[in-house]
């Protein structure tokens, strides 16, 4: 599974004009599905969300998790991140999960955030969304499940903090 955390002061995803979710402070989480992926991926995503250190400190440090600020996590499932763009002009989305297997492991993923104590809402799956945020920082994180399993995430280099 792949997630894209970005830190929100405010979110929301509306369908037909609908508001579906809303959040103040906390995370907005866009996820992906990919073929062969478990419930132990979505279980590792969660804790893995749930407790990045990505809000500032007293100090002004990304050192506190979600659970830290008490924030909230708006969950849009996203195919589009499994998208395969290394040849041609258009995207595959062969690595994508098919849906009557996603829909269950998204909904393992969002049951184990709640476990954790997060208040959570979502979007509607396989809907046409409409996400509204603002990212603040900009703070923009993306988290891939493979890494529990020993895949290595490609090289993103630059200075560690």
């Amino acid at each position: 599974m792949k997630a894209v955390l970005q830190r929100v002061t405010r979110a929301s995803v509306s369908v037909d004009g609908r508001v579906t979710g809303r959040i103040g402070n906390g995370l907005l989480v866009l996820v992906g599905a990919a073929r062969g992926d478990e419930p132990e991926d979505a279980d590792y995503l969660a804790d893995r969300v749930v407790h990045m250190r990505i809000f500032e400190d007293d100090q002004g440090r990304m050192n506190r998790s979600l659970l830290d600020v008490g924030g909230a996590m708006l969950v849009v499932s996203q195919f589009t991140l499994l998208a395969d763009t290394s040849q041609g002009r258009r995207p595959s989305f062969f690595e994508a999960m098919p849906p009557d297997q996603a829909v269950p492991l998204l909904e393992t993923f969002v049951q184990a955030v709640q476990k954790r104590g997060i208040g959570v809402e979502q979007g509607v799956f396989r809907a046409m969304m409409d996400v509204e945020l603002l990212n603040q920082g900009p703070v923009t994180i993306l988290l891939d499940s493979g890494q529990r399993r020993g895949r290595k995430p490609p090289p993103q280099g630059g200075p560690r903090c």
